[in-house]
């Protein structure tokens, strides 16, 4: 009974979620004017060094809305999802977070919030978010992992040899242990069903 409802949940969000993913793009008509195609790339290049169950590397890194964001700050309180995007202003980065920005009540449902990371500067990461929402801004803090460049990215073992990131998720619980990993192919998003039930089966393993 427990496992029909939680599938009869997932598909209600993935239900109400994915058609709005779907249009995602098209609300962002004019970031994806700015799209710099680099083409097809290695579709992943580091060598990986987190494992599931392990304690995830605790961060500081300057927020684009200002201020520091620490994922200790988290500890104890939400399940934490972090997205690296490889850079701003690249194909499909530029679609991925714009569907996430969409799923604010799926990651408050399970206790989770989300943070996003690339390897650019705050005023880039400022102007690229602004043109991802008719609001100009995310419901989730985007971090910039400038300086030193790639510190984070390093620890968490997506960092590429061009100095962009991987296209990785990672899901940390309250406890600050690694539940999820997912180093993608840098040249597509990660499904979003994926994501979904990773993360209910975080919020459920909690309980």
């Amino acid at each position: 009974m427990r496992e029909t409802r939680f599938i009869a949940f997932f598909l209600g969000v993935a239900f109400l979620v994915l058609p709005l993913v779907a249009t995602a793009g098209s609300q962002c008509m004019d970031l994806n004017d700015y799209v710099y195609d680099l083409g097809t790339q290695k579709p992943k290049e580091s060598t990986p060094v987190l494992k599931v169950g392990q304690e995830a590397p605790e961060f500081i890194l300057p927020a684009v809305g200002g201020g520091t964001i620490s994922l200790l700050q988290y500890k104890g309180k939400k399940n934490v999802v972090i997205s690296f995007v490889p850079a701003a202003w690249t194909p499909v980065c530029s679609a991925q977070w714009p569907g996430y920005n969409l799923m604010e009540d799926v990651f408050d449902k399970n206790e989770a919030t989300l943070i996003g990371i690339t390897v650019d500067n705050i005023p880039t990461l400022y102007a690229w978010t602004k043109l991802m929402s008719k609001e100009g801004r995310l419901w989730f803090p985007v971090l910039s992992d400038f300086y030193p460049h790639g510190q984070v990215a390093l620890k968490y073992g997506v960092l590429r040899d061009n100095g962009t990131s991987e296209r990785a998720i990672f899901i940390i619980d309250k406890k600050g242990i690694i539940r999820y990993i997912d180093i993608h192919n840098i040249n597509k998003r990660p499904p979003l069903e994926d994501l979904i039930e990773a993360l209910e089966k975080v919020h459920k393993g909690a309980r």
